[in-house]
C-alpha cells in the first residue's frame, strides 16, 4: 500500500514513567522502518515530540496537524514532512483521521482519551474499519479497559465493543499487528 499512514494519539507531556518515552521513541522508529508515515498532533513536546523526532531520525515521513491556538503551547514542530495548521480541534482531529489507515494510542491525557473514544465510537457506528491499537505501556490503559468492561457489564454497550480495538503490550506487538492488518 502506497502512502501508508498511522495516526498516533499521545500525550503532550512525557508522563510519570520513562517507559512511556521509550515506547514513543520505539514507535516512531518502528513506523519509519516499516514504511509508515506518522500522522500526529504536530507538537514538539512530550510523547508527541518524541515519536516525531524518532520517526524523522529513522528516515520516516511525518504529517503533523495542529490548531492555531496550540502553536505556542504544544510548540508546533514545523520541520515535518507536512505541517498543517487548522482553525480548531475538530478540524485537527478530522484531518488526522482522514489521513491515516490505522490508529495507535500511546499513553496520554484527556485529549488522547477524547481522540480514542471518538474513533472508537465511529467504529461502533460502522463509519470506519480502521485498526485501533491501544499501546498499553506498563498497563497504563488498564483502568480504561476496566471502565470499558464495566460499561459492557452494566448494559451500556455490547460486548462487541471490545472487538473494535486491540490492546498491545509493546511496540513490537503493535508493529506486528499493523503488518498483519495491511499485508
Amino acid at each position: 500500500m502506497q502512502n501508508r499512514s498511522v495516526c498516533v494519539y499521545c500525550g503532550s507531556r512525557e508522563g510519570g514513567s520513562a517507559a512511556y518515552l521509550e515506547a514513543a521513541n520505539a514507535l516512531g522508529t518502528a513506523l519509519a522502518q516499516d514504511g509508515w508515515r506518522l500522522v500526529y498532533g504536530a507538537g514538539d513536546i512530550g510523547l508527541m515530540g518524541a515519536v516525531a523526532r524518532s520517526a524523522q531520525t529513522a528516515g520516516g515521513k511525518t504529517f503533523g496537524v495542529i490548531p492555531t491556538h496550540l502553536m505556542q503551547k504544544e510548540v508546533g514542530k514545523t520541520d515535518l514532512t507536512e505541517f498543517i495548521i487548522t482553525e480548531n480541534m475538530h478540524e485537527r482531529k478530522k484531518v488526522m483521521f482522514m489521513n491515516a489507515q490505522a490508529i495507535v494510542v500511546l499513553p496520554g491525557g484527556a485529549g488522547s482519551l477524547d481522540e480514542f473514544f471518538e474513533v472508537l465510537t465511529w467504529a461502533q457506528l460502522e463509519l470506519h474499519q480502521k485498526p485501533i491499537l491501544l499501546l498499553n505501556v506498563e498497563n497504563y490503559w488498564g483502568p480504561l479497559i476496566a471502565l470499558i468492561d464495566h460499561v459492557i457489564k452494566e448494559g451500556f454497550a455490547d460486548p462487541s465493543l471490545k472487538k473494535l480495538f486491540t490492546v498491545c503490550s509493546n511496540v513490537n506487538e503493535a508493529s506486528a499487528h499493523l503488518r498483519r492488518a495491511f499485508s
